[in-house]
């Protein structure tokens, strides 16, 4: 259901916001708004840029360095290793850390240092990387000084590549007043020596081989440089690898640096209000909507802060936008999710998601219709959901919806005698999905369609239920009546008819009965569609309802993709199955191997395309189909001040 909201307005002395926000927010439950323009009174001036942009550093830093942690445990094999994944803490202790928030400072830029010296380093190690495979070749050189010009000759020392060297040979060779020495590998390490009278030619020589002269000076031999790049090498590796060790000892910091995050979020969270309250020169004002069942609650705080405070509460006014806060069982709670990914529903129109909740889970189960896919799904589900039990949403309500669909895809399997696309009982409940065709209208149709189409008939109808329900929650008994019950009964004779003219139930009286009761609502529902409408409206509107008959009978036929999806997947599970035991029980020991692992990894590919197709398509029926009869939607989920903590939950 959806609770019942209150507004809260107050006043106080503007030295006591902060506190004042404090108390609020350890309520839980005080959704600020944005206040009313009020006489003698103006905006308060907007803050938290600099809160903003210091929280950014600080949550930069925590991914830094618990990705650097993690990265270092596994290079270095230390599996005992593990940051922590949720914190829970006092209120006294969230609070308390407000007063040392100097020492995150201090840890981010330990970090950021840590990080910078690492980078540096990687730099520099790359940098040697490629000075040292650049001066590999030299590295049977003498002094690079050694190799100069004298008065009357002119050396030259450098390299020539291998596929050019046997023509550059043959060509000094044929120098005259030439000496050269050559070391061979991957490039050659040439050193000429030539008599200043033949330097034109055999730089013509060494120009057509390629030739790149030395880029080494000094008294150095090409050892020795190797050595020196070699040993900054290490120096830099050195380093890395220190700040590397540091950073992953400083990962113990992360439990802190968590909840530092968290309680600097708050404080700029608080910051952010500003921007919604108003003030006078002493006072501010704030309004905020809390919940009517935590409304003595938040009575009790405030009259125990020992703040100088006025305030009192009232009920929104109908105009007045109002956000949305669902209390459902622990079992609906799963499927709230859905609908928010569609809409969350407003504050004033009722919650769906208890009706919704029992189509979904039919529906999942429908198309799943398999025993051991439903034990798989209920077993995997269930881990998922206790597993991540201390969390809200995500993970934890897409495991829950899949467990509890997999109740009913045991059902549905028992009924339909399958388990892994293999049938298992000497009975079968449901007709054969797959080969069994029941006559209607006189053309044969599978017989899964049909019972597709009826189910959605249900829900349609139960769609046009809720519908009614939502008028008279406001009042308009006879709307209900004419919009929500009128077409409940034309679902009913649209049903009966259905039935009638299939010829597998023989009851042809039905399609009479169906058909009196469907054209009988069809005609109220013509008459009393332009009721607030004037003149030409009436007629149009009632010509309105009458072409919305297409648009039912096309919400009908969108039931096909239940029997679809079921159909595909009982199909892919019996092919599956039929061969992965043919290959078990061949006495071949290497194919039952490849039985065994065709089982396996078949139905659990099977099992997860399969649930993909229903998650989607299930969804889709109940926003568009169901949905579409009476949900209004564009509602905004409460939000209440302190709830926006991303790492830490304050008991």
């Amino acid at each position: 259901m959806i609770e019942r909201m209150r507004k809260l307005d107050l006043i106080a002395l503007s030295y006591d916001r902060d506190a004042l926000l404090d108390v609020l927010e350890r309520t839980g439950a005080a959704e600020v708004k944005l206040h009313a323009e009020t006489e003698g009174t103006q905006p308060l001036p907007e803050e938290g840029g600099e809160l903003s942009t210091r929280l950014t550093a600080w949550e930069d830093a925590l991914s830094l360095l618990t990705s650097e942690a993690e990265k270092y445990a596994k290079e270095h094999d230390k599996k005992e290793f593990s940051l922590p994944k949720e914190l829970t803490v006092g209120y006294r202790e969230f609070f308390a850390a407000r007063q040392t928030l100097s020492a995150a400072d201090a840890i981010v830029e330990k970090i950021n240092t840590l990080a910078n010296e690492k980078n540096a380093a990687l730099s520099e190690e790359a940098r040697l990387s490629r000075a040292i495979a650049a001066a590999l070749p030299y590295g049977r050189a003498r002094a690079f000084s050694s190799y100069a010009d004298s008065r009357h000759t002119a050396t030259k020392l450098g390299l020539v590549p291998s596929a050019a060297w046997a023509n550059c040979k043959k060509q000094l060779d044929e120098l005259s007043l030439a000496a050269y020495e050559a070391v061979e590998g991957e490039s050659v390490l040439l050193s000429v020596t030539v008599h200043k009278s033949v330097l034109e030619e055999t730089e013509q020589i060494l120009g057509a081989a390629g030739f790149v002269s030395c880029p080494y000076t000094g008294e150095q031999t090409g050892e020795e440089l190797l050595a020196s790049l070699n040993g900054e090498a290490a120096a830099q590796k050195t380093k890395r690898e220190e700040a590397e060790r540091a950073l992953f000892e400083l990962s113990s910091s992360v439990k802190d640096l968590k909840l530092y995050c968290d309680v600097l979020g708050f404080e700029l969270e608080k910051a952010e209000q500003a921007a919604k309250l108003r003030g006078t020169e002493r006072t501010f004002l704030l309004e905020a909507f809390v919940p009517a069942v935590k409304e003595n609650d938040v009575k009790a705080a405030l009259d125990g802060s020992g703040l100088t405070v006025f305030y009192e509460f009232s009920d929104p006014a109908k105009d007045e936008f109002v956000p949305t806060l669902t209390k459902n069982n622990k079992v609906v709670e799963n499927f709230e999710a859905i609908t928010n990914m569609y809409s969350p529903p407003s504050a004033r129109e009722f919650d769906p998601n208890t009706v919704m909740s029992f189509f979904y889970s039919v529906f999942l189960g429908f198309i799943m219709a398999d025993v051991g896919y439903g034990l798989l799904m209920m077993l995997g589900g269930g881990f998922l959901y206790f597993r991540n039990r201390a969390k809200k949403g995500g993970i934890k309500s897409l495991a829950g919806v899949f467990a509890i669909g997999g109740i009913f895809a045991v059902i549905w399997g028992f009924l339909f005698n399958s388990i892994l696309g293999m049938q298992f009982l000497p009975f079968t409940v449901m007709p054969d999905a797959q080969h069994e065709n029941w006559k209607f209208v006189g053309i044969d149709i599978p017989s899964m369609l049909i019972v597709s189409m009826l189910i959605g008939i249900a829900q349609i109808f139960a769609g046009y239920l809720c519908k009614f329900w939502q008028e008279c929650r406001r009042g308009h008994f006879w709307d209900g009546v004419f919009d929500g019950i009128t077409w409940a009964v034309f679902s009913i004779g649209m049903a009966l008819a259905v039935v009638g003219l299939t010829e597998k139930f023989n009851l042809p009286q039905l399609t009479m009965a169906g058909g009196i009761v469907a054209v009988s609502a069809l005609a109220v529902s013509v008459l009393t569609a332009g009721r607030h409408e004037k003149f030409l409206g009436k007629f149009t509107k009632g010509f309105g309802a009458l072409y919305g008959i297409i648009n039912y009978i096309s919400d009908v036929l969108s039931y096909a993709r239940l029997y679809g999806l079921m159909l595909s997947g009982a199909v892919i599970a019996q092919i599956i199955s039929q061969y992965g035991v043919q290959f078990l029980t061949g006495g071949n020991v290497a194919f039952m191997i490849l039985g065994a692992v065709l089982m396996v990894v078949g139905h659990l590919f099977n099992l997860a395309m399969s649930l993909l197709g229903a998650y989607i398509h299930d969804a889709r029926l109940q926003y568009v189909e169901f949905y579409g009869r009476f949900f209004e939607g564009e509602g905004e989920l409460f939000a209440p001040l302190g709830s926006n903590r991303k790492y830490v939950r304050v008991m």
